[in-house]
């Protein structure tokens, strides 16, 4: 970590740090005698126990590297545990900045299910926030003003909820993007989503299903309007969410009006199903599949984006990394709610090539609209419901103004007669 970002960090945050510092050790030294083993088994050297493994005195160098390396983690993270309330108390006036909470959020995006696993204190839990605090059900904040349209953004990969909000200079700083705007001239309440984005997306979707019906039972005032704006892969979660919380027979599925997905993979994103090949490449030589371990430290969230996975049965029991076809089960767009979507390309027009390949920068132009070579996997969504932003990234849609425009247009209410 460059010096400068060091002091981004909380004191609370040198415990996780350390936890992470002794799995890298841990697994560049497994990766190391992985590719010695390959070298000495290619000049007929037997080797160890397991095919990655050396023999005889270096075997012995690895195992003691190894156990000094859990050794010391053991005995830090026990310092650290034993500390931990009294730096957390040292944390209690020094609030996160923006640059440490982007860190967190990557992190949690590549990595987040290893980190949850292993109980790191780095680990995101899933919140719901207003005005940039968590809302608290039991202790909510006395002036909460609050009116019965309520929005609900939704971040995508290795983002936050803070990457919504986009501030232009000035005496004094004026917020711009989607949930500012919605707010000024159709006045919503905007509340965002912070989540672990390594987890997979239908765990995500589970969680977000509980804390959507805490929200309806104790938001201050009547819900009388409830939209979700999703970007990216935050599109699948609430897909997952709403899945789920109409077979839990949850209430807050039956208050939901409206969805507008950005850029959401809806059947996939090809650079996940290119790191999968990668894997198999790697693999075929015992020079580099010691570096396969390397690419499988994506997490569980970006793995479920290769085909779009919004349920637990599209991964459990199966081999993340293993390739295969997509065999997901297809789930429709939720009946009885309004579903848009804005789909970016960074080409100036559409075309067949431009569609399949280019797309956003991440997520083909097809996916993001919903469509699929099997009509059985096409989501239906109305000519009209569709949007197709040129000359803007994947990134870009976060804070667009044409976008906001398109947003508002849909979700303006019809004149009445």
């Amino acid at each position: 970590m460059p010096k400068n970002s060091l002091k981004h960090l909380r004191a609370s945050d040198l415990r996780g740090v350390a936890q992470l510092a002794t799995q890298a050790t841990a697994g560049v030294t497994r990766i190391a005698e992985g590719v010695h083993q390959a070298v000495w088994r290619s000049l007929g050297a037997s080797g160890g126990p397991l095919p990655d493994q050396t023999g005889g005195i270096t075997g012995l160098v690895y195992k003691s590297i190894q156990g000094v390396t859990q050794l010391l983690g053991k005995g830090v993270d026990a310092l650290f545990a034993r500390l931990q309330p009294l730096l957390e108390s040292a944390d209690t006036a020094q609030p996160g900045t923006p640059q440490r909470e982007a860190v967190l959020a990557a992190l949690n995006g590549v990595m987040g299910d290893r980190l949850v696993a292993g109980n790191n204190s780095l680990a995101t839990p899933m919140t719901l926030r207003y005005r940039g605090e968590a809302l608290d059900w039991q202790a909510l904040p006395p002036g909460l003003a609050v009116t019965g349209k309520v929005l609900l953004l939704i971040h995508g990969l290795c983002m936050n909820d803070l990457q919504w909000h986009i501030w232009h200079a000035g005496e004094p700083a004026q917020e711009v993007g989607h949930g500012a705007a919605l707010a000024a001239q159709l006045g919503y309440t905007p509340v965002y989503l912070r989540y672990n984005t390594g987890l997979h997306i239908s765990e995500n979707g589970h969680e977000l299903s509980r804390q959507l019906e805490q929200l309806v039972a104790h938001w201050p005032v009547p819900i009388d309007e409830f939209t979700v704006v999703a970007h990216s892969m935050g599109g699948l979660v609430i897909r997952s969410a709403v899945y789920y919380g109409r077979q839990d027979a949850a209430r807050w599925p039956g208050r939901l009006s409206n969805i507008v997905f950005l850029g959401t993979p809806h059947h996939g994103a090809p650079l996940e199903r290119a790191g999968n090949w990668i894997d198999v490449i790697l693999g075929r030589t015992p020079f580099s599949a010691p570096f396969v371990r390397l690419t499988r430290l994506r997490s569980a969230g970006i793995t479920d984006l290769r085909y779009g996975y919004v349920l637990d049965v599209d991964w459990r029991g199966q081999d993340l990394f293993r390739p295969r076809l997509d065999s997901r089960k297809a789930v429709p767009l939720p009946e009885g709610v309004a579903c848009y979507a804005v789909a970016g390309t960074t080409a100036a027009k559409r075309s067949a090539l431009a569609d399949r390949l280019v797309g956003d920068g991440l997520v083909p132009l097809n996916s993001a609209l919903g469509q699929h070579d099997d009509p059985r996997r096409s989501l239906a969504f109305a000519k009209a419901s569709q949007w197709i932003a040129y000359r803007t990234n994947h990134m870009a849609l976060l804070s667009s103004p044409a976008v906001t425009q398109q947003l508002v247009q849909w979700l303006t209410p019809p004149p009445r007669a």
